[in-house]
């Protein structure tokens, strides 16, 4: 009987260099005691002639927390990102999580309040990307109808009666641009 070697692939390239980009992110941030955070990992209101203020609204999506709420997102990123980039290509991939990232952000600059960071609209955005697989031209999934019932009710009752550290406005806002892009962008 012969020994099969296990071979491990760099399968989902878009998807494993951001969650090494977040970590990266969560170390600076606990070697500057959060100061790497306040200065370009996170987004909130502030004036746009500042030159930071755009690095802020891509890279919000890296910056986390703890290394709890860093594991919490990277888990459900690791397990669908794969399907999804297999699905659009690691470029497109990355340029719809610069766009959720700028869009998210922008939103909290505009409505929010205090500083946002984290990749939960990351993980929204997949969650509807997926929801939209196998859809054709014309066609609305089912699937995504649901998901976006069961999401968004969670959502917006958890933005009106609860007063969590939760940024329910960048979890609507993600999976807004998951459905969009998942439909528009095949």
């Amino acid at each position: 009987m012969k020994k099969s070697k296990i071979i491990f692939s760099f399968n989902a390239p878009a998807v494993l260099c951001f969650a090494l980009l977040s970590l990266g992110a969560l170390g600076l941030s606990m070697l500057t005691g959060g100061a790497s955070d306040r200065l370009v990992f996170s987004v909130y209101k502030s004036s746009f002639l500042h030159p930071l203020t755009y690095a802020r609204l891509l890279c919000h999506v890296m910056g986390h927390t703890s290394f709890a709420h860093y594991v919490s997102n990277m888990a459900l990123i690791l397990a669908l990102g794969p399907i999804v980039e297999e699905r659009y290509g690691s470029f497109r991939l990355l340029l719809m999580f610069a766009v959720t990232a700028v869009v998210s952000g922008l939103f909290h600059m505009f409505l929010g309040s205090g500083a946002l960071m984290g990749a939960s609209g990351i993980v929204y955005m997949l969650i509807f990307l997926a929801s939209t697989s196998g859809s054709r031209g014309g066609e609305i999934p089912l699937t995504l109808v649901a998901v976006a019932a069961l999401y968004l009710t969670q959502e917006i009752l958890g933005g009106l009666f609860s007063a969590d550290n939760i940024s329910h406005l960048s979890h609507i806002v993600g999976g807004v641009c998951g459905a969009v892009m998942g439909l528009f962008w095949h």
